[in-house]
């Protein structure tokens, strides 16, 4: 199978997690994207929930498909999020935001009783950090914030270059208005520790360390479909 068709049973194996009614927070990304397409057939042939969705893509595609969508606003509490994720452990610390959607995302599964990430073998790490860390920020004072970040991760003895991340040579703007630095690390022993010295810097909105946030992981690999949970 290429990666497509790993992304495909990953979404295919969360939609078995869906249930009649539920209120449900829908990712963003090419895996979430999948789920989402397997998800609106299903609602055609009568499954009936609501979605919240992660970002203005994601919305997007929702409707263009039929799944019918409310705001965060008006569902405040979910029973659950399909997302997919960058990088993930085995203690289902996750790297997200390589789609720009980090800060929504975390707020609609923070918002969620249960949140299922769905991935193919390859984004599975024994230490995350190997993709870039996502690190959404105020565009104001984008200069001193940045120094502020190489400076916190430095007390942590991590190194490694935080770029603006440009797409197209136009800086990436989110849905939120905030543009996002990328923190290649390499590795992130600690990620609790970096977590907190992060949103100790005022002109960080969020980052992309998703920890102790999802419940199940569903990885496809070729040779199956796979599960993992917090050891």
């Amino acid at each position: 199978m290429d990666q497509r068709q790993l992304k495909i049973e990953a979404a295919r194996a969360a939609l078995g997690h869906v249930e009649n009614g539920m209120r449900l927070g829908i990712g963003t990304g090419s895996t979430a994207e999948e789920f989402v397409r397997l998800l609106a057939e299903r609602v055609a042939d009568g499954l009936d929930v609501i979605g919240v969705p992660t970002s203005e893509r994601t919305a997007s595609l929702c409707k263009e498909l039929g799944v019918r969508l409310a705001t965060l606003d008006e569902l405040p509490e979910l029973d659950l999020t399909i997302d997919g994720a960058d990088e993930l452990d085995a203690e289902l610390t996750l790297i997200k935001g390589g789609g720009a959607a980090l800060l929504r995302e975390k707020i609609v599964a923070a918002a969620s009783t249960k949140m299922i990430v769905i991935a193919d073998k390859s984004k599975v790490v024994e230490t995350v950090g190997r993709f870039p860390l996502p690190i959404e920020v105020n565009p104001f004072g984008l200069a001193a914030t940045r120094l502020a970040v190489e400076k916190a991760a430095a007390k942590l003895g991590l190194e490694g270059e935080v770029t603006l991340r440009e797409k197209d040579g136009e800086t990436v703007v989110t849905d939120g208005q905030h543009f996002i630095l990328d923190a290649s690390f390499g590795r992130i022993p600690d990620s609790r520790a970096l977590s907190e010295a992060l949103h100790a810097i005022p002109g960080v909105v969020e980052h992309g360390l998703f920890i102790n946030m999802a419940t199940l992981a569903i990885i496809a690999a070729p040779e199956g479909v796979q599960t993992m949970t917090r050891s």
